[in-house]
């Protein structure tokens, strides 16, 4: 057998996506490209590896065990060329980590005094809804995962990073009745939610739950910016984490509801798998975390702690 490490590769992509256009796109590569690869790779044993039924692509079991084979000669090869560079006295390897949208506006800020130190690190940042993040954790396709939401079935080790305050907020121009004791006039109110699998729409949901409060005239989004425009736009209103809009407060474009039981405190948490042989990159990430945490939430986030509704 003469497979490369490409073909292994584009192999593992394609049994993690179950699709050649998805792996492709994962890959930056063309459709054809990826197929002709996967044939190449497929050529060179006699029982199928994957089979297409109904337009739709399986992984045979044999399919399978090749794929968690070929995931661990991956993982040796890069765990080879880290340790060649690590004589060099150079840090070098992939950082891998899947992070819920929001957490967008956090992690760079715990990751830039890293990437810049380790110049020959690559970083490999997944930014999606919750859902899709700790799929990510299972598969044991990233490092790490960035969540305000700890799943509960998972065997996990966390590191909390910051609290995750979530307000009620509409348009500068808004008018509110008084929501501090009862959530009942919220009714009347068009409510803008994050899309289902979103973190925030979960912690969102329960508020509700807890309240007995069902919202009537909802309206569905599926980022962070897409609610926070077309809550300045005076679409409605919404509950949203004040870490991603503090600069529309500053600028008036959005005003703060006091509400009851608001705000909403959860964590930001970089978690991962018990069990889980981290790379050095991977390890020396850990360390920077737990050895500057506070003083990086300090630094950029203290206006938090400060804010007064």
């Amino acid at each position: 057998m003469h497979y490369t490490l490409h073909q292994l590769q584009i192999y593992v992509k394609v049994t993690q996506n179950k699709s050649i256009t998805k792996a492709a796109e994962d890959l930056h590569l063309t459709q054809p490209a990826v197929s002709i690869q996967l044939k190449n790779f497929q050529d060179q044993f006699e029982i199928p590896l994957t089979e297409v039924v109904g337009r739709k692509l399986y992984v045979t079991e044999f399919g399978e065990e090749i794929a968690l084979h070929a995931q661990e000669i991956i993982a040796k090869i890069d765990e080879i060329n880290a340790r060649s560079q690590s004589f060099l006295g150079e840090l070098t390897g992939k950082l891998k980590i899947a992070v819920v949208s929001t957490g967008k506006y956090v992690l760079p800020y715990f990751l830039s005094e890293f990437i810049l130190k380790h110049e020959s690190v690559e970083l490999v940042m997944d930014v999606t809804n919750k859902t899709q993040v700790i799929e990510s954790l299972e598969k044991n396709e990233v490092d790490f995962a960035f969540v305000s939401i700890v799943p509960t079935h998972m065997s996990i080790h966390q590191i909390e990073l910051l609290h995750n305050d979530l307000y009620l907020v509409a348009s500068k121009k808004a008018t509110f009745p008084s929501v501090k004791r009862s959530l009942n006039p919220l009714k009347q109110k068009s409510f803008i939610f994050r899309e289902a699998g979103s973190g925030t729409r979960m912690i969102t949901e329960r508020y509700f739950e807890s309240h007995q409060v069902s919202m009537e005239k909802k309206l569905e989004l599926t980022s962070n910016e897409a609610v926070k425009q077309a809550v300045i736009a005076g679409l409605g209103c919404s509950i949203m984490p004040i870490i991603g809009i503090r600069n529309e407060l500053t600028l008036n474009d959005l005003q703060i509801i006091p509400a009851k039981g608001l705000p909403i405190r959860s964590e930001w948490t970089i978690i991962y798998q018990k069990g889980k042989k981290h790379s050095p990159v991977a390890n020396a990430f850990l360390n920077h975390l737990n050895e500057n945490k506070e003083r990086i939430a300090q630094e950029h986030f203290g206006w938090i702690s400060s804010h007064h509704t």
